[in-house]
């Protein structure tokens, strides 16, 4: 951890703004959902629906097939990238931040050694992109096909080394709104009907990162990339950016023509999907989340969308939905203000105008989550 003492300090509230405005949180952009995912880098998109909700959050006039048009004409696809998780980008970063992010998903196999023993991962590469070319085959397919060769190896590790190995994308019907179908891959290349490109200087995208979730650290990069050894490109980068320190005296790298609003700039109310990037990327999470509900997004592996009230996390949300009917439940953290409560009320009454397919809905509060 880098410190600084003469460098201006941006306090936690400076540092929510700031990054919050880059995320299109203090106002809906007029954006298209490509330019967005684009702008964003990338969107979390472990199940189908996120992606989507993390847009109307952001996007003015956001409907459900913004997004699903352009993946279904595939200039937006999903695909294993940032911190081995699954994410829906533009066509372009999907060729170019896959092969940035390539070494890591290689060290992944170090633990399925013992289930490739024996196994030449060349030669599966080679088997695996043969398979998947010649027509989307699902892991269960895959692990089938390539167990043909290696009868002697653990069938899950198979498949996974060949993830790993190769940029396999979801094909539509999977990521649909209210269409998807199983999962089933493809490479990005024969999927999108051009090579790979070779991967992107790390200082450009780190100048994207800090352009969507900056002001940022060196750590806070590298918890968002998955990646370590980004000190030198900081430091290869740093006369053309600005310095702060955060007010634990951590330094923060920034490009010198970003936003950073006021502190007391208002944030609205928003509604976010399960494991939005929001939470996830940057090494210290404090700017959005207080210290006070640290972990209460998640139970195990369950991920729970999360509500902003003032800029920072203040409670959970769940849907649901029948033919007839959709109800939002929102489980706060403490004792909203009748104003706080208001908006919180229309926010999530404006998602399920444009998200939900039922024929009315109803905006409820929970039972308050204790601390």
């Amino acid at each position: 951890m880098t410190k600084t003492s003469t460098a201006p300090v941006l306090s936690v509230r400076a540092l929510n703004r700031a990054t919050l405005d880059r995320q299109l949180l203090l106002r809906r952009a007029a954006l298209s959902a490509t330019d967005a995912v684009g702008h964003l880098v990338g969107l979390q998109a472990q199940n189908v629906k996120p992606p989507y909700h993390a847009l109307a959050a952001r996007l003015a006039g956001f409907t459900p097939q913004d997004l699903s048009a352009p993946m279904e004409a595939r200039e937006v696809v999903r695909i294993v990238t940032l911190r081995s998780t699954i994410h829906t980008h533009t066509a372009d970063d999907c060729l170019t931040l896959r092969p940035l992010v390539q070494a890591a998903r290689e060290r992944e196999l170090h633990g399925f050694r013992k289930g490739l023993a024996g196994v030449d991962l060349d030669r599966l590469a080679a088997v695996s992109r043969e398979l998947v070319e010649a027509e989307p085959r699902t892991m269960k397919q895959l692990r089938e096909a390539l167990l043909v060769e290696w009868p002697d190896a653990d069938p899950s590790a198979l498949a996974v080394a060949a993830r790993c190995r190769l940029p396999l994308v979801q094909v539509t019907p999977r990521g649909l709104w209210e269409q998807s179908g199983q999962v089933a891959l493809t490479t990005a290349e024969h999927w999108l009907g051009r090579p790979s490109e070779p991967a992107p200087a790390p200082d450009a995208t780190v100048l994207r990162y800090l352009a969507a979730f900056g002001p940022a650290s060196v750590r806070d990069m590298q918890t968002w990339a998955g990646l370590t050894r980004l000190r030198a490109v900081f430091e290869r980068l740093r006369p053309q950016l600005l310095t702060f320190a955060d007010e634990h005296g951590v330094e923060l790298f920034d490009l010198p023509d970003a936003p950073r609003p006021d502190a007391d700039t208002p944030a609205p109310a928003r509604l976010l999907p399960e494991l939005d990037n929001l939470l996830l990327s940057h090494a210290d999470r404090s700017r959005v989340v207080p210290p006070d509900h640290k972990g209460r997004t998640w139970r195990g592996n369950q991920a729970y969308r999360t509500v902003l009230v003032d800029g920072f996390l203040a409670g959970l949300w769940r849907l649901e939905e029948s033919a007839d009917r959709a109800v939002v439940t929102v489980e706060p953290f403490g004792t909203l203000t009748r104003a706080q409560r208001d908006e919180v009320t229309e926010e999530a009454a404006r998602m399920l105008g444009v998200l939900s397919g039922s024929s009315s809905y109803d905006v409820r509060f929970g039972t308050v989550v204790p601390d």
